[in-house]
């Protein structure tokens, strides 16, 4: 135990001072971002270097059925060793007693990582950066609804009633007096994140009922997915606490926006320690738009990463504060791919297409490989868009199925991110999508039963 308290994060160190550490969650992430591991006594864990999980967790959909040929011989369950990373060891400030999480990464018996673990999935993604001299560097954005408490799937969703006793209201996007309306729920996200030493860069309304946006700071790639990975579930507990769900679905509540998770990229070349998208005079450089290009051209074909759901794509609709394109242009939110005003040590690229939904190692990492194959091909974008983008064609798949054909099809994402990978995703994704075909939903009862 001695060992593992040194290393210890600050935060972690301060949560516990004058307590006695009562247990530890040993986690990790599978495809759909839950938490999946085991919560062990201090004094075990103390003891353990390592656990097992069954590889299986990664073939689980997201109603808990499995996808369907796991090897090719057949389903043949393996057991994974599993080894803390104990930068990750935060807070648990939710629970009853003093508990602390630990993220792990997943290893077969040769000690090789797993390659459909999402956060093994992101590192690779990283170490091709790296490969090259390149630092990546990400901030996530993260939307999501507070919602009335819902136990019954037949009845729709509903904003929560605010500290005034009124429902949340729609299209109040940066109001404060949305934003006290939470309050309670907020300052537990606040004391939760202090607790686990995560900082929030802001806390703003949306323009959904009931809808908030938290942006951390930018970072090391795989440090955020983490972060994100946390926040899910504080920001669940958090809401709890008030008698309201917090979801992360790309589209709760009809006729209100979804929920994205915006990502925004820079790369720094490791040798001079600049920013790559800004030349020595402050302009824009060829990788600038090279990577952009990348996200252009291969992000079609990664988007049933990035919107992992069939609920995902009720998400892209004009209009919507959503996008339907992969135009680009520079300040202006009806594009899929926007640059953000900034000084030229902080130009980015923000991927506005991905959805609060989807896991955010996959989806952080879905988002680098374009833009990392748009590097290495070192290809042209289309001219920048002017005006509404929302005027033009939608260029992204509108349904799961059509968006799973592309992904399959696209070899050389398959090599960025793992040819096993891919095969597992498409495999457990097919099976969701083809179980949800199988739901008959009540707009075909009320407009087919009896007309066609």
């Amino acid at each position: 135990m001695s060992d593992w308290t040194t290393s210890w994060p600050t935060a972690a160190q301060l949560y516990l001072e004058g307590h006695r550490l009562d247990e530890v969650e040993c986690i990790i992430s599978d495809l759909p971002g839950i938490a999946r591991g085991k919560a062990v006594p201090a004094s075990k864990f103390a003891r353990q270097d390592y656990f097992h999980l069954p590889d299986s967790i990664f073939f689980q959909t997201i109603t808990g059925g499995w996808g369907e040929a796991a090897d090719e011989d057949g389903f043949i369950e393996k057991d994974m060793i599993l080894k803390p990373d104990f930068t990750t060891t935060t807070a648990a400030p939710w629970t009853g007693d003093w508990t602390l999480q630990v993220i792990h990464d997943a290893y077969d018996r040769d000690h090789n990582p797993i390659p459909y673990s999402p956060r093994n999935v992101l590192k690779r993604v990283v170490q091709l950066y790296h490969d090259q001299g390149w630092k990546p560097v990400v901030a996530p954005e993260m939307e999501f609804y507070l919602v009335a408490r819902n136990t019954d799937p037949a009845r729709e969703i509903e904003p929560m009633m605010g500290r005034s006793g009124r429902p949340a209201a729609a299209r109040q996007a940066y109001s404060m007096t949305a934003v006290d309306e939470f309050g309670p729920v907020i300052d537990d996200i606040y004391d939760f994140a202090e607790a686990q030493g995560f900082e929030i860069d802001g806390i703003t309304q949306e323009g959904g009922a009931g809808q908030l946006e938290i942006n951390l700071r930018h970072g090391n790639p795989v440090k955020l997915a983490d972060e994100v990975f946390f926040f899910k579930r504080l920001i669940r507990e958090a809401a709890l606490r008030h008698n309201c769900f917090a979801t992360f679905m790309a589209k709760p509540i009809a006729h209100e926006p979804g929920s994205a998770m915006h990502i925004h990229h820079s790369i720094i070349d490791m040798e001079s320690g600049n920013n790559i998208f800004s030349g020595a005079q402050g302009g824009e450089t060829d990788a600038f738009y090279h990577f952009i290009a990348g996200l252009q051209n291969h992000l079609p074909a990664g988007l049933a990463v990035m919107a992992p759901y069939v609920n995902s794509y009720r998400r892209y609709v004009k209009d919507h504060a959503a996008p339907i394109n992969l135009e680009w242009a520079r300040d202006n939110r009806t594009t899929g791919i926007r640059v953000p005003l900034s000084d030229p040590s902080a130009r980015r690229v923000e991927n506005r297409i991905a959805g609060m939904d989807c896991n955010p190692y996959l989806g952080i990492a879905l988002s680098l490989a374009c833009g990392y194959l748009g590097l290495i091909e070192q290809k042209r974008p289309r001219r920048q868009s002017k005006g509404d983008a929302y005027e033009g064609d939608g260029d992204i798949p509108r349904v799961m199925g059509d968006a799973l054909d592309l992904f399959d099809q696209s070899n050389a994402l398959h090599e960025i991110l793992g040819p096993e990978f891919a095969r597992v995703y498409s495999i457990v994704k097919r099976a969701e999508y083809d179980e949800f075909l199988q739901v008959i939903s009540p707009w075909e009862r009320e407009h087919l039963l009896m007309n066609v």
